[in-house]
C-alpha cells in the first residue's frame, strides 16, 4: 500500500483540510495565490497541518519547479546551484525549506539577495514562529502565515476522502480514537490508518490501540498550544511564582517541546524581565541553552528546572528593555543626530580619554541631550546606579 499521507496529499488549495483563513476565496492568501503574486512566505504551526502541502500547491498553481529542502541538512552550494541554474530563465523556482528556524546566519545571508531580486520564490516552514529566530533581513522580505491545528471535523473530512478511494471498514469507536488521538495532525492520522490497514481491512478499537496505545502529546496541537504554554511559563516566572513556572515547564516537557525553544525563551526573559537587577540570570540562562543542546532529554529537565527556579526567584527589572525601546522609537521618528567631532573615527578631534582623568571626564557625547534609561533601583541594578552616580559626580 502506498503511503497514504503522500497519496492523498491535496493538489489544489480548495482541497486542503482546515486553514480556512488561508483557503477561503476571500482570504488574502487565496487572492495572492490566484493572482500569481505570491510573496516569499514563512509558514508556521503544528506538525501535520498542511505546511508542506500548501507549498506544493503554490508551486502547482504557479506552474513553477519545486525544490524541497531541510534546513538541518541544507548546503549553501545546493542553494547557489539552483539560483545559477535559473539565472537566465524567465521561470523561477519555488524553494521550500522545512525547519527554516534552524538556518544558520550564513545560510540566511545567502538567501537575502536572491529574495530581494526574486531569483526564486522562498517558502520556509516551522513548528515554531520563525520570527523569533530568523534575521531581520529574512523577516522583512517575507510574509508570515500561521497554520492552525486541524479540528476533528477537518480530520474526519480527510478520512472521508480516503474512504472514497480505499475500501475498508472502521468501527465508530475506532474512528473516534483514530481522530482524537492524532491531536490535529493529519499525517499522524493517515500513518496510523495505513499501518492498521496493513494488518486487516476491518479496523476496530482494539487494533488501533494496539498500534497507538496513547494519544499523541498535545503540547503543540491542542488549545493549550506551545505558544500558550510558553507564554504562561514566562508570565509565571515574571510574576515570581516558582510552582506555576515549574508546572508549565513540566507541561512543555511532557508535550515533547523542543529544548532549544524553551531555553531560548528563558534567555530572552533573563534579559527582558530581570536584566541588571541580577546580571547572573543571563549567564545562567545562556549556560542552560548551551547545556541542554549538548545533553538532551531526559536529563535536561533538571537543568531547565534549575534555571526556571533561579529566574523566578530573582529580582525583576525591565529598565534596559524599556530604555532600548525608547531609544529605538526616538531613532525611528526623529532626524539622525550628527556624531560630535570628538567621537569621530579614526582621529577624534578634541576627544578626552577618560583614563587620563581618573576614569571620568565631562565631555559631549551627543549633540542633543536625550534621556532613555531610568534605573529601577532593584537588586544589583541599585548598586549599578550608585556606581554610576559616584562616577559622574566624582568632582562635585
Amino acid at each position: 500500500m502506498d503511503n497514504l499521507a503522500i497519496k492523498f496529499r491535496p493538489e489544489k488549495i480548495e482541497d486542503i483540510a482546515g486553514q480556512k483563513h488561508l483557503t477561503a476565496k476571500d482570504s488574502a492568501f487565496y487572492r495572492l495565490l490566484k493572482s500569481g503574486k505570491m510573496p516569499h512566505s514563512l509558514f508556521f504551526g503544528p506538525a501535520g497541518t498542511g505546511k508542506t502541502t500548501m507549498a506544493r500547491v503554490v508551486a502547482g498553481e504557479l506552474d513553477i519547479p519545486f525544490y524541497e529542502m531541510d534546513a538541518t541538512s541544507l548546503k549553501v552550494e545546493e542553494i547557489r546551484k539552483i539560483f545559477n541554474d535559473y539565472k537566465n530563465s524567465l521561470q523561477k523556482p519555488l524553494i521550500f525549506i522545512d525547519e527554516v528556524h534552524r538556518l544558520s546566519k550564513t545560510q540566511q545571508e545567502v538567501l537575502l539577495l536572491p529574495m530581494e531580486n526574486h531569483q526564486a520564490l522562498i517558502i520556509g516552514a516551522s513548528t515554531e514562529n520563525p520570527y523569533f529566530t530568523l534575521t531581520s533581513g529574512i523577516r522583512s522580505r517575507s510574509m508570515l502565515f500561521e497554520f492552525k491545528p486541524l479540528t476533528s471535523e477537518d480530520l474526519e473530512s480527510v478520512l472521508v476522502r480516503v474512504s472514497e478511494k480505499i475500501d475498508f471498514d472502521i468501527e465508530n469507536e475506532a474512528k473516534e480514537y483514530l481522530i482524537s488521538s492524532s491531536s490535529g495532525d493529519a499525517r499522524a492520522m493517515l500513518n496510523l490508518l495505513e499501518f492498521a490497514l496493513h494488518t486487516q481491512n476491518r479496523i476496530d478499537l482494539k487494533l488501533i490501540k494496539n498500534i497507538r496505545p496513547n494519544a499523541l502529546k498535545d503540547g503543540v496541537s491542542s488549545d493549550d498550544s506551545h505558544y500558550n504554554l510558553i507564554s504562561a511559563m514566562i508570565k509565571s516566572i515574571r510574576g515570581s511564582d516558582i510552582d506555576a513556572s515549574l508546572y508549565y515547564l513540566a507541561r512543555l516537557i511532557d508535550g515533547g517541546e523542543s529544548l532549544d525553544f524553551i531555553a531560548r525563551r528563558l534567555v530572552i526573559l533573563s534579559s527582558e524581565d530581570i536584566g541588571n537587577a541580577n546580571p547572573n540570570a543571563l549567564n545562567l540562562a545562556t549556560s542552560t541553552l548551551l547545556s541542554v543542546s549538548k545533553i538532551g532529554y531526559p536529563e535536561s529537565r533538571i537543568i531547565l528546572a534549575q534555571c526556571v527556579v533561579y529566574l523566578a526567584s530573582s529580582p525583576k527589572s525591565n529598565s534596559s528593555y524599556k530604555a532600548i525601546g525608547e531609544a529605538l522609537s526616538y531613532v525611528e521618528k526623529n532626524q539622525k543626530l550628527p556624531v560630535p567631532d570628538n567621537l569621530r573615527s579614526p582621529s577624534p578631534k578634541g576627544y578626552l580619554y577618560p583614563h587620563d582623568f581618573g576614569g571620568f571626564v565631562k565631555q559631549e557625547y551627543m549633540s542633543k541631550k536625550l534621556h532613555f534609561y531610568s534605573s529601577s533601583n532593584i537588586g544589583f541594578e541599585k548598586i549599578l546606579n550608585e556606581w554610576h552616580e559616584k562616577i559622574v559626580n566624582k568632582d562635585e
